[in-house]
């Protein structure tokens, strides 16, 4: 039994045993006041009565008229005149009006008043005896009228004082119910604040449990925060604070040949030109100091965009990845735009780009040598020149925004199709299936480095989350398979998408509790508040809520608490050749070890070979994916023609 229902069972069993005890009490000393008065009148109007007819003459006809006549006032139930002898002289009775009382009533107060008696003198000598009994009929009546006030009383009385003890126990009933709420979060690993209430004992328990909620998170933010550092010493250039030359070189690799990223977007080097020759005339500390704010402006190009990454490869090289970027003249008047007004305020120090497409088949080291020479190209051309290598671009589908907005339009009125890869245990039992999606364009299926500029463009990031979290929802109820979509950036900023999935979701209960939504790691960092309206909106359906990419940011993982998230997908960058490198493992382990803290499943990306495999399960990881993760038991055939 609930505290709240105790509270009002005492609440209940007062308000009766008070109600309850007035009333009892109430009617008892009524009784015994009316028995008291009525035994007194009896006494009285017996001792009045015989007086009167001591003093008048004995004739029988003048008694009996006498008595009669006091009977008939209907004040006695019974007179009776007996002689000295005992045998009665005169009797009259009369019946009791309590028929139309309850019979209960009537035999709970019966009334026990003993008649009034006296003595009636003839002269110096006794004539008889007089017994008078009062007719009390009328007392059941009024005693009935009080009982039935009492009562309505006591029931008008019993309202209020429910009412306020509603109010009362209402104003336990809130800290009472978020001080329940806070250790139901705490026993989730949700270590989650609450403001103290004003009643002492429950203040006392939620200030106990803000501190411990308190010093869990400062662990966490400090475990988080040394990971974060070391991660910073492993994958960031110490100077410019961006990625170093092997992550990049990693992030760059996961990208060409992932299945389930298909390489698109642009690639660009920049060098920062004759750079030993401004280090002589502008000294190291005022290079060193353009050099942090080409990284810084790098960053900025890169920090709302899901999966763009910049980094500084050698001492003058630095590189841009902008994997949703498809207009390559566009992407060079951004550089130049960004990064020609820091180097003409460093005296105009030479800054010439190559920019070179991705695609799916490319190779990284055939990519760089392309920009390689690109870039000896554009030194030779001038300081502030640029080349642009689209020897492999592909013929697009559509020519103008217009035809390529109806044919998305109409790819996504008809329908998604949902390619197929397994998450697994360590154990090789299924977590659920990543799920990317493909449009039908032109007659064949597409997958998104076709498509996915396009999309952006456009703005159709809802549209196209909510037809993938559809089908995934009608695959999942036909075959009842768990699968995972991802969530973009800008569907998650869309105001009208939360209730368009809490619509659907509840449309599809029963799937809904095998649907695991990905969000973006950057969602984390630039859309914060976002996160959690989706979170706490979607979490009554039961869905699975988690962060792919995970890598930067470690240091907040412990603000992520408060939000349910019930997994993350490690990058494929912190996994790559993980087996090699001791400093990745410690990431990871660590990553795994905070994961384990709060409840999260920790699942690892990008799994290519068995040696990655077998050193994620001994660092612990939940789950694994990746070109080396294959269970035949769960394979669903994926037959889309990209």
């Amino acid at each position: 039994m609930s505290l709240i229902k105790q509270l009002w069972l005492i609440v209940g069993l007062v308000l009766l045993l008070a109600f309850g005890g007035s009333l009892i009490i109430g009617l008892t000393a009524t009784r015994h006041y009316i028995e008291q008065e009525v035994r007194i009148k009896n006494a009285d109007n017996a001792n009045a009565l015989a007086l009167s007819m001591s003093q008048l003459d004995k004739d029988p006809v003048i008694i009996e008229l006498l008595l009669a006549a006091q009977f008939d006032t209907g004040h006695y139930r019974r007179i009776t005149l007996e002689s000295a002898s005992g045998e009665p002289i005169v009797h009259r009775e009369a019946d009791e009006h309590i028929d139309e009382l309850p019979r209960w009533f009537v035999e709970l107060v019966r009334f026990e008043v003993p008649p009034g008696r006296a003595v009636v003198q003839d002269g110096w000598r006794q004539y008889g005896t007089l017994t008078l009994a009062s007719q009390h009929s009328y007392a059941y009546h009024t005693l009935w009228r009080s009982s039935q006030h009492l009562v309505g009383w006591f029931l008008l009385a019993g309202l209020l004082s429910a009412l306020f003890a509603w109010w009362i126990v209402r104003g336990i009933q809130r800290p009472l119910q978020a001080t329940v709420a806070q250790a139901q979060e705490i026993g989730e690993r949700r270590f989650t604040t609450r403001q103290e209430p004003r009643t002492r004992e429950l203040r006392e328990v939620t200030a106990a449990m803000n501190r411990l909620s308190f010093q869990v998170r400062e662990m966490l933010t400090e475990e988080g925060e040394k990971l974060d550092r070391l991660r910073h010493r492993l994958q960031l250039d110490p100077l410019t604070q961006v990625t170093n030359r092997e992550h990049f070189m990693q992030h760059l690799q996961v990208s060409l040949e992932s299945e389930r990223r298909r390489a698109h977007g642009h690639l660009a080097l920049i060098r920062v030109g004759e750079l030993a020759t401004f280090n002589e005339r502008l000294g190291h500390a005022r290079v060193d100091g353009l050099l942090k704010e080409l990284g810084q402006a790098l960053k900025q190009l890169t920090d709302s965009e899901e999966g763009a990454l910049g980094g500084r490869l050698n001492g003058s090289d630095f590189a841009l990845l902008l994997p949703w970027e498809d207009d390559a003249d566009a992407m060079a008047k951004r550089l130049a735009a960004t990064l020609y007004p820091l180097a003409d305020a460093a005296d105009g120090i030479p800054l010439p780009m190559a920019i070179a497409r991705l695609t799916p088949d490319t190779r990284r080291a055939e990519l760089l040598s392309r920009l390689d020479a690109g870039i000896a190209e554009a030194e030779a051309l001038g300081p502030r020149a640029h080349t642009i290598d689209t020897c492999e671009a592909p013929a697009p589908l559509f020519t103008n925004h217009e035809q390529w907005r109806q044919a998305l339009t109409a790819a996504l009125d008809g329908g998604v199709y949902l390619a197929h890869y397994p998450v697994l245990t360590p154990e090789g039992e299924l977590l659920h299936h990543e799920c990317p999606s493909r449009l039908r364009l032109l007659g064949h299926w597409r997958g998104p480095n076709l498509f996915m500029p396009w999309i952006r463009r456009l703005g159709l990031h809802a549209r196209l989350d909510l037809a993938v979290v559809t089908q995934a929802l009608r695959e999942i109820g036909r075959d009842g398979q768990p699968r995972g979509i991802h969530l973009s950036l800008e569907g998650i900023s869309d105001s009208h998408l939360v209730g368009q999935l809490q619509r659907l979701l509840t449309t599809h209960a029963e799937a809904s509790r095998a649907l695991w939504l990905e969000l973006p790691q950057v969602a984390v960092e630039h859309r914060l508040e976002r996160v959690r309206d989706l979170c706490q909106a979607l979490r009554p359906y039961g869905c699975h809520i988690g962060l792919e990419h995970a890598g930067a940011g470690l240091a907040r993982l412990a603000d992520l608490q408060d939000l349910g998230l019930g997994y993350i997908k490690l990058d494929a960058s912190l996994v790559g050749a993980i087996d090699h490198s001791q400093e990745r493992q410690t990431i990871v382990r660590g990553m795994v070890t905070l994961c384990r803290s709060l409840g999260i499943l920790a699942i690892a990306e990008g799994v290519s070979t068995h040696e990655e495999r077998d050193t994620l399960i001994e660092i612990g990881v939940h789950g694994l994916t990746g070109p080396d993760i294959r269970d035949p038991r769960h394979e669903l055939e994926d037959d889309s023609d990209d």
